[in-house]
């Protein structure tokens, strides 16, 4: 692998879990704690569930499988509601898992990239590894957007000041 290619899509990996990062905690910011735990509908998952999902995921994916640690995920307990884990706590805990995979990225080395590994039954490199992880966390952070955005029924404003109706140059 190039290093040049390596080092552009870490710095893409990197740049998206920030900004899924700054979407989660903007929506988060919009809701109280009494809210973080209350299901969209029954078979709904709550908000604090999709965090902690999507911490799980980038633990198992990326700490533990590129970043060769053991893998201790219990992605069951994800989806338990826990209304003693405040807004603070789980916000907290994201940062961190955000942190740990941004750190584990950066310092993983070509060889790293490009070893298979079996993760959930599928082979993927380490590349690999980074693009579910990322698209995962991209996914929830929709989903996580869109429920703040009913129950509040607020903009979210995550690009206010930003010209997005520019073309390409």
């Amino acid at each position: 692998m190039n290093d040049l290619i390596l080092e552009e899509f870490k710095k893409n990996a990197l740049f998206r879990l920030d900004e899924s990062l700054r979407m989660i905690c903007i929506a988060l910011g919009k809701i109280e704690d009494d809210v973080l735990w209350k299901l969209p509908f029954s078979n709904g998952i709550a908000l604090g569930s999709q965090v902690l999902h999507s911490c799980g995921n980038m633990t198992q994916y990326i700490i533990s499988s590129l970043g060769e640690q053991e893998d201790l995920r219990e992605r069951d307990l994800e989806f338990v509601v826990d209304e003693s884990k405040t807004l603070d706590h789980t916000i907290q805990k994201l940062k961190e898992t955000v942190d740990t995979s941004k750190r584990t990225i950066e310092n993983a080395t070509q060889q790293q990239y490009i070893k298979v590994r079996m993760v959930q039954g599928f082979e993927l490199s380490g590349v690999g590894l980074v693009l579910h992880a990322v698209e995962h966390f991209s996914y929830h952070t929709g989903q996580i957007t869109f429920w703040v955005k009913q129950l509040t029924n607020e903009d979210l404003d995550f690009y206010d000041g930003k010209e997005l109706n520019t073309n390409n140059s």
